[in-house]
């Protein structure tokens, strides 16, 4: 690949540049990027990653291999009608934006594409997201080569088909917000028992830490390694059951069918934002 084009310039964007610049996959001469309105934005990762940087779209797109379409959301609709007119069916077209699907980026472009759809978490910013990846017909086994080399950069990358996008959203995708909000609760808790703030956090990343490690390693399921740690009579058996009388687990599960479903919902909202953009070319 010879020239890789951001269109949005923000957090995701930068842990991708980031990420495929240390991982040496592309240097960052090869690296354009270009967003709405924020020419400060642009200037501190031109300096930070040595990209380039433009609002002349024809510049931009010009012999461009692959485009990650990066912006708002809600900035969608209006991007791809300024930008449709450079995408090519040469290109690869690479979506960030949660919940937009294939055909509706098809639509906006009025043209066949291959189009690649991946749903990362904020991870991405430490390298170590979980990467769903969706690719249409026209995607071929080169291009799906090369954008799971782009996004192995930040992390794991999976390919799904792309009706399970959503579900992905729901569990991995708004997944670190979960764990921080679990996190949260074992800080207050280490506080009501009496231990010192930072001892606490310290005491809980490595929690996580290991049990990740465990899970990653080990070939038994969470329920077993659950078990063996669980003593009859002993203290985890006691919190198990006060986790258990409070519907935590049902609760969790009730949350990530939440977060799908509203994956759905906005992914319907966005697409007809993109369809109701007037054309008037």
């Amino acid at each position: 690949m010879k020239k890789l084009v951001f269109v949005g310039a923000g957090s995701m964007a930068e842990a991708m540049i980031s990420g495929i610049g240390a991982s040496g996959l592309l240097p960052g001469k090869q690296i354009w990027a270009t967003n709405k309105q924020d020419a400060d934005r642009l200037r501190i990762l031109e300096q930070r990653f040595g990209i380039t940087t433009t609002y002349d779209l024809g510049q931009l797109f010009e012999n461009a291999d692959a485009i990650v379409l990066a912006m708002k959301p809600k900035d969608a609709a209006i991007a791809m009608e300024e930008i449709k007119h450079y995408l090519t069916e040469g290109m690869l077209v690479i979506s960030v934006l949660a919940g937009v699907a294939i055909e509706a980026i098809e639509a906006a472009a009025e043209k066949s594409l291959a189009v690649t759809r991946a749903m990362p978490n904020t991870s991405a910013a430490i390298g170590k997201s979980a990467t769903a990846l969706a690719v249409n017909s026209h995607v071929s086994d080169a291009q799906r080569k090369l954008v799971q080399e782009l996004f192995n950069t930040i992390g794991l990358t999976t390919f799904v088909e792309e009706y399970q996008l959503d579900a992905v959203t729901g569990l991995s995708g708004s997944g670190p917000a979960y764990i921080y909000y679990l996190v949260e609760a074992m800080e207050k808790s280490a506080a009501e028992i009496g231990l010192e703030k930072q001892t606490a956090k310290q005491l809980i990343i490595q929690t996580l830490l290991g049990a990740a490690e465990m899970l990653t390693q080990s070939d038994k399921e969470p329920a077993q390694l659950r078990f063996e740690v669980t003593s009859p009579g002993g203290t985890t058996e006691a919190g198990i059951k006060v986790l258990e009388q409070n519907g935590v687990q049902s609760a969790f599960v009730s949350c990530i069918k939440e977060a799908t479903a509203q994956s759905k919902k906005l992914g319907a909202l966005l697409g007809n934002e993109l369809s109701a953009v007037k054309r008037p070319l």
